[in-house]
């Protein structure tokens, strides 16, 4: 049984103060993580920082993107292997922002896997469709290729442990996510995809989340969807009361 997942993805938000204020209004409201698996994708500023506070809590902390080399003349990016020292548990990859504003391409974003499976932590890697490829009827293509080239050179032992996201951008910060079979369709596509790769085995332990206006009113519905894991929420994960609202309103499969 895969055990249900709900991590928040804060983006560009949040100050030293705003941080410290969220990890204390959640302090001892969290699920027992054998029931239910927690955690917040911060920018890197306020990572250390976290992992420190969340120390003796069942909240698993991750980075927001990284780059593909460990150290080196890159100015201004987040090296995987700081990341993983740091204590990060888990790294984004391949948010359709990134793939939009910063235009990373499949290939950027299948090294930046590498590198994240290399620093012995685990990637959240998104596959992206726009509502043209929807009504164009490309649907399937375009998420099953980004999923197959994210993989490329991945083992089967690290396969086991990938963390898939669909979301689809034409839902992501709208307020009106996809339905409950549209998003059924997306996740299924994706472990079929998984599968294809590698095997059913495989393909049955990855989690595979949806990602795209998840609130506490819609995130039942989307949770009982059978090829849905779990949800990499947005705007719904900045502010405590929120993010428990998330949390306790899932019950699970």
């Amino acid at each position: 049984m895969r055990i249900p997942m709900i991590v928040g993805n804060w983006k560009m938000n949040k100050t030293a103060a705003t941080v410290a204020k969220f990890m204390d209004g959640i302090r001892d409201n969290l699920p027992d993580s054998r029931m239910i698996e927690t955690a917040i994708c911060a920018p890197a500023l306020f990572l250390e920082r976290m992992v420190a506070h969340t120390a003796d809590m069942p909240l698993e902390i991750g980075a927001e993107n990284c780059y593909f080399e460990d150290s080196g003349a890159f100015t201004g990016e987040t090296s995987p292997m700081a990341l993983s020292q740091a204590g990060v548990d888990f790294v984004i990859l391949g948010h359709s922002e990134r793939r939009k504003i910063f235009r990373e391409t499949d290939e950027m974003v299948n090294l930046k896997v590498q590198a994240v499976f290399r620093n012995h932590m685990r990637p959240i890697i998104c596959c992206d469709e726009t509502m043209g490829q929807r009504e164009n009827n490309d649907t399937v293509h375009w998420v099953v290729a980004q999923v197959i080239e994210a993989l490329k050179g991945v083992s089967e032992e690290d396969a086991r442990t990938a963390i898939i996201a669909y979301e689809p951008s034409w839902a992501i910060g709208v307020g009106t996510p996809a339905t409950p079979d549209q998003i059924e369709e997306g996740c299924y596509l994706i472990r079929q995809t998984v599968a294809d790769v590698y095997d059913d085995t495989i393909a049955d332990e990855v989690r595979v989340l949806y990602g795209g206006s998840v609130k506490p009113a819609n995130i039942n519905e989307i949770m009982q969807k059978v090829d849905v894991d779990g949800v990499l929420v947005g705007n719904a994960s900045l502010e405590a009361q929120s993010f428990l609202e998330l949390i306790s309103n899932d019950p699970g499969k």
